[in-house]
């Protein structure tokens, strides 16, 4: 891709926005980057670019019109944002961080995406391909961006990436040789008219993998992407956690996970992951060692050796005989179902956060059958009640502080006190992150008297 001479604008100065922003002007195109917010963090990445000779504007809320020949959209800004409807009237073409990196990159791609699971997919992939002999580094969403990664210059055999619905939006010619589709329950519905419309954009993943890529794919999404019907689709590469289903490469069967005509492959329990949805994603991981020809025994040491991630299931302390846990990264109902099953304990749950547009009553019955008490804390906390008081007692509070003392008050040794929010932490929190940091400050604090 050849960015000599030519104009770029990149709407929005996130961690991939400026990443963009980087790359491009290294590429030798006039670069004008453009935020309409103004702090101290963003001074500091203005800073930065502007080194580079890019043009930063920020604090702009509508900028005037701007001649480009391309426009790099950041995930977080919606489709109908005014300037974006300008651009596209104008007939400028748009595209996702995700898609200009892929036009500078020389190596092929693994791309994981679904609503939960994305992470720890990620770093999965990259480790048994690296037992393998691969050079690569897990990048995207998972923490350095596509186009950050590029712009570093380290050879590469093949590059892993956590992708979102958000940019696969804005894709045109991004072709993964794997694609990792994990799962798709409702989510990000503050954004989509429907789960219809959010499958859609994930399913963009597909889009441009011909008859030598592999789509590896749960089971449970079966039938719900068109693009794999298709004569001249990829290679699909089905999974279960649920049981041995007809067409299924991998499944799990109580603890171990086999493989057609390879008997078991590996037992959950020699691992550091728990639960069914841990299994989806070490047979996801298993799927792309076999794509790039890594052994299984390498493969298998790899994952055994990987330790689960912060804020997803993570034991913090325990206290009385209570286990803390804090799983703040479950800002959907089905990460939280999934959370509860991992545990045979009684459950007190601390819940609540940023409404994403959830029917928070299909928790019910897990709530019914696992959860002795669910404590409310954010915007959501009324509509929570309403929604969980038949199948389950709620009680409100005004703090996460507070929603640990409540906890504390009604579990029981042997119980779990969870923190599985079902809602994003833009409410009370920076990001899911600082909800669970300061989670386990306030178990730590306990713990310590």
């Amino acid at each position: 891709m050849n960015m000599n001479g030519q104009t770029a604008l990149v709407l929005g100065l996130g961690r991939s926005g400026a990443a963009a922003a980087r790359l491009l002007a290294a590429r030798g195109a006039r670069v004008i980057a453009v935020d309409n917010a103004d702090g101290d963090a963003l001074q500091t990445v203005a800073s930065s670019l502007r080194e580079r000779g890019v043009d930063v504007r920020l604090g702009v809320t509508r900028p005037a019109p701007l001649a480009a020949d391309l426009v790099v959209l950041s995930p977080g800004i919606p489709p109908e944002n005014t300037l974006v409807r300008e651009l596209e009237a104008a007939r400028v073409p748009i595209i996702s961080e995700l898609e200009l990196g892929f036009r500078f990159c020389a190596c092929p791609v693994v791309a994981v995406t679904g609503t939960n699971g994305k992470t720890t997919t990620t770093g999965l992939c990259a480790r048994v391909l690296q037992a393998g002999g691969k050079r690569t580094t897990a990048a995207g969403n998972i923490g350095l961006a596509f186009c950050e990664l590029l712009a570093r210059g380290e050879p590469l055999d093949v590059a892993v990436l956590e992708v979102s619905s958000f940019q696969l939006e804005r894709i045109e010619q991004f072709r993964p040789r794997v694609s990792v589709m994990l799962n798709v329950t409702p989510d990000h519905l503050d954004r989509y008219p429907s789960l219809r419309e959010y499958a859609a954009a994930k399913e963009r993943i597909f889009a441009n993998q011909r008859a030598d890529d592999w789509a590896v794919v749960n089971e449970d999404c079966r039938g719900r992407f068109a693009a794999l019907r298709g004569p001249d689709g990829p290679r699909q590469v089905w999974f279960s956690a649920r049981s041995h289903r007809p067409g299924c490469a991998f499944w799990l069967d109580g603890t171990k996970i086999a493989g057609e005509g390879e008997g078991e492959l590996l037992d959950m329990t020699a691992t550091r992951l728990r639960g069914p949805h841990n299994a989806e994603n070490i047979m996801a991981a298993l799927a792309t060692a076999m794509a790039f020809g890594v052994p299984l025994a390498s493969a298998r040491a790899a994952i055994a050796d990987c330790r689960p991630l912060p804020h997803r299931c993570e034991l913090v302390a325990e206290i009385g005989g209570v286990r803390y846990v804090n799983d703040s990264k479950a800002t959907n109902v089905d990460a939280v179902e999934k959370a509860l099953a991992g545990f045979r304990e009684a459950v007190v749950l601390i819940a609540g956060g940023k409404d994403k547009g959830f029917d928070f009553a299909e928790l019910n019955d897990t709530l019914r059958r696992k959860v002795k008490l669910a404590v409310l804390i954010g915007e959501t906390r009324d509509k929570l009640a309403a929604a969980w008081s038949s199948a389950v007692r709620c009680v409100k509070a005004g703090s996460l502080q507070d929603a640990v003392e409540q906890a504390r008050r009604a579990a029981a040794p042997g119980d779990v006190v969870l923190l599985s929010p079902a809602c994003s932490s833009f409410d009370m929190f920076r990001d899911y992150e600082d909800r669970g940091e300061r989670f386990k400050q306030i178990v730590r604090a306990l713990a310590s008297g």
